[in-house]
Parts: C-alpha cells; structure tokens; sequence
C-alpha cells in the first residue's frame, strides 16, 4: 500500500470518483474496463466544491449540468438533469461523513 492510500483527502476524493461513475456517468462508460479514470478532472472539481467552497447541491447540479453540455457537448435531457441532481444530492449527503473525519490543522 502507497503511503498516500491513508491520508483521507484522497480516500474522500475516490468516494466522489465513484458516486460520479455510479450515478452521473453521462457518457456511459461505467461498464468499460479501463474507464475507471474518465471522470477524473470533474471529481477533483466537485471535490474542491464540496468541502471548500461548500457548494450547495443546487450549484453542484448546475456544475454538472454544464460540464455535460458546455464540456461534453451534450444536450440537456430531463434524465441528464436529473442525474446531476441525484448526483449532487448523493455528493452533499457525503460532505457530512467527510467533516467527521478528524484532520490536522492545515
């Protein structure tokens, strides 16, 4: 094991990495092997959103929302809309099991 697979920060940014190709996984390659990394760069943004920006889940969702069209060029659909809010809704309800972990002061 690495010595950077225990510092929480990273163990927390894999949770966001896998409730992005759980539930959100607008290109649908959940599936694929190898694809584990797709949503790598969005994790870490709605990682930095989360805990330090202490975004909403309405601000999250709308994130989401526009990496779909404006990055991927997707359109909007109702079920990509509510797969950002699903998402963003399963991302704020982690912020709390976050907080409970105990840090050292930065």
């Amino acid at each position: 094991m690495a010595a950077n697979d225990n510092d929480p920060a990273r163990q927390e940014l894999a949770q966001v990495r896998a409730i992005l190709m759980s539930e959100w996984d607008p290109i649908g390659v959940a599936d694929r092997e190898g694809a584990e990394d797709e949503y790598d760069r969005y994790a870490a943004k709605a990682y930095a959103m989360l805990m330090q920006e202490v975004a909403t889940e309405q601000a999250l969702a709308e994130y989401l929302l526009d990496v779909v069209t404006r990055y991927m060029g997707l359109s909007g659909t109702t079920g990509q809309m509510e797969a950002c809010a699903r998402t963003a809704a399963a991302l704020v309800a982690l912020r709390t099991e976050f907080k409970r972990t105990t840090r050292p002061p930065a």
